[in-house]
Order: C-alpha cells, then structure tokens, then sequence
C-alpha cells in the first residue's frame, strides 16, 4: 500500500492556521486549539484519565478525533521536539503527582468505528477491547473472548501486546495502521512488530497505532457469548475489580506466577500509605485509600525486594511509569 505523507496533505486544512516555526506555550496552545478546538485542554489532571487515579497535570492533554488531527499535533510536537506519551484507555499507567512537562496525546476518541469481512475485523485504535469483543460475539466471530475484560483499548492492547487467559493480541493481530515517525501513514504486518510476552517494537519506532486488522475464525455465538460470561465472572471473582489499579501490576516470571510468589512472601494485603497488594489478588497493586504516586511506586519496590530476598526471582513491573 502507497504510504502516505500527513503533513503534506493534511496541513491543506488549515493553512491559514498551521505554520510550524519555534513557538511560545501560547503559541502552542493557539495552535493546538485550531486544530482541536475544546479537545485541546491545559493543565488537565491525568488522575482523571487513569484507571489508577492517579497523576498529576499535564502541560496538554490532547483528543484528537481524526487521523488528520492527530497528523497535525504531531507535526507540531515533533518540530518543537516537546516530550509527549500517548494515552489509551488510561490503564497499565502509573502517572507521578509531579505531573508531566509535556504533552499527552489521548487516542479514547481516534476512530472506535468497528467493521468486519468475513472472519476480519478492522477496529481503530480508540475502540475499547471490550466493545470489540462484543462486536465479534454479535458477529458469531471467535478468538477474541480473552480480551472482553482487560479494561484498555485496542491501540494500547497493541502496543503491549495484552492479553489473559491463555490469549494475547498476538494471536489474533493480522495487520497495523500506524502513524510513523516520519509523518507518513501505512499498514504493517503483524509479523512486523516483533511482538512478545506484553511487548512489541512500536515504542522503539516512535510510531503511533492509528487502527488494527484482527483475524478470528468463524464460530457459535451462543457458545462465545458463554465463554465471555464465564471469563467475566472468573474476573469478578478473583481481581480487585472494586478498587482503582492499573491491571495486573507484574510480568509472570519464568517458571512462576507473581501472585502466589507475593503471597508466599507473606504480602496478601500488605499496605504502604493508600496503596496496598490486594487480598483478592496478589499480583495487584491497588489504589486502596486515595495513595499517591509515591506509595505506589514505593509499594512495588517493596514488593519486588522482598520476593527477591525470600525466593531470589525479580519481579518485572509491567506497569509503565509516567
């Protein structure tokens, strides 16, 4: 497919109101705002766009809606070489109250359109894992039941290559959409993105997930919606699902699960601050009585030396810090 170069085209839109030269915060925003309008905020409070509620503010936080929008806040973010973290859903993050000097790009609104041809789906990057397995489910499409509860979208899922109960995006990802470091906008193979156990190269390409091509096979849709019922009630039995965190905190070790690990080390429901290893789950960290980045953060140290001391396995965090 002929890769296509944003800038040059879309810049056409606005021309009166794009015009990329070293600019001041106020010319920032002016411009930001030109191109986004109210989706362009300042000062946002992050806690409010995490799963774990925490986070201080951003210098922007940025919805775009569009590809075109995205390609254009893009060109400017890249020539004032500003720091910048794109956002999903808000989950596997843990933002630092200090908050973050840079510009943090939410793609919740990039495209939830979701479309199918035969046992192919093709989702943006904004639609949410959930409300794409459900759109399978209506479909009679199978493969994708593992993700119904994994509290993230499709762009981010991507990026880590998420996954649960004995499935990851890996296993069903066909194809990428991607905005590259370059300005231009292609699709990729999966077999690309050399994707591993919850990691992928996308972050290392600086390119940014725009949409997917998942491939499912054809199945029962009385069946899938059972086995979708069952996955979500395992998931309310067994994960702290009543308390704000950032999914499942750790990587499973080789040979290990990090939860009986933590357990073992005598940690179930071990509390530092307002955070605390969950009693429902031990590989959870949970934001259990309004705990600051700090707790957190100092929580997961604590747990990770001690499993280290008792059994002599390093915990990995797979949550990304901000």
């Amino acid at each position: 497919m002929r890769q296509r170069n944003c800038t040059t085209e879309y810049r056409q839109i606005w021309p009166e109101k794009i015009e990329i030269k070293h600019i001041s915060g106020d010319k920032m925003q002016m411009d930001f705002k030109s191109i986004l309008g109210e989706n362009c905020k300042t000062g946002e409070l992050l806690k409010d766009h995490t799963t774990f509620h925490v986070g201080g503010e951003c210098k922007f936080f940025l919805t775009p809606v569009t590809e075109e929008q995205l390609c254009l806040c893009m060109d400017i973010i890249r020539k004032e070489n500003l720091k910048y973290y794109i956002f999903g859903n808000g989950s596997n993050i843990l933002v630092d109250d200090r908050g973050f000097d840079g510009v943090i790009i939410s793609t919740e609104c990039l495209n939830d359109s979701i479309v199918h041809d035969g046992v192919y789906i093709e989702a943006g990057a904004g639609a949410g894992l959930d409300k794409i397995s459900d759109y399978a489910m209506d479909n009679s499409l199978t493969g994708f039941e593992f993700a119904c509860g994994i509290p993230g979208s499709l762009g981010g899922a991507i990026v880590m290559n998420a996954g649960a109960y004995d499935g990851e995006m890996s296993h069903v990802l066909y194809q990428i959409k991607i905005l590259s470091e370059d300005g231009g906008i292609k699709w990729k193979e999966a077999s690309e993105l050399e994707l591993g156990y919850r990691k992928s190269n996308i972050l290392a390409n600086n390119e940014i997930v725009l949409a997917a091509r998942l491939k499912l096979e054809h199945g029962e849709k009385e069946k899938i919606k059972a086995k979708i019922e069952d996955l979500n009630d395992r998931r309310r039995e067994k994960q702290p699902l009543e308390y704000p965190s950032a999914g499942s905190t750790f990587k499973r070790p080789e040979g290990y699960f990090a939860g009986k690990l933590i357990d073992d080390a005598g940690l179930r429901g071990f509390k530092l601050g307002g955070a605390a290893v969950s009693q429902k789950h031990c590989g959870f960290v949970i934001n259990y009585d309004n705990a600051s980045s700090e707790d957190i953060k100092s929580l997961i140290k604590h747990v990770k030396d001690v499993v280290y001391e008792k059994f002599g396995v390093k915990l990995e965090c797979e949550v990304r810090m901000i």
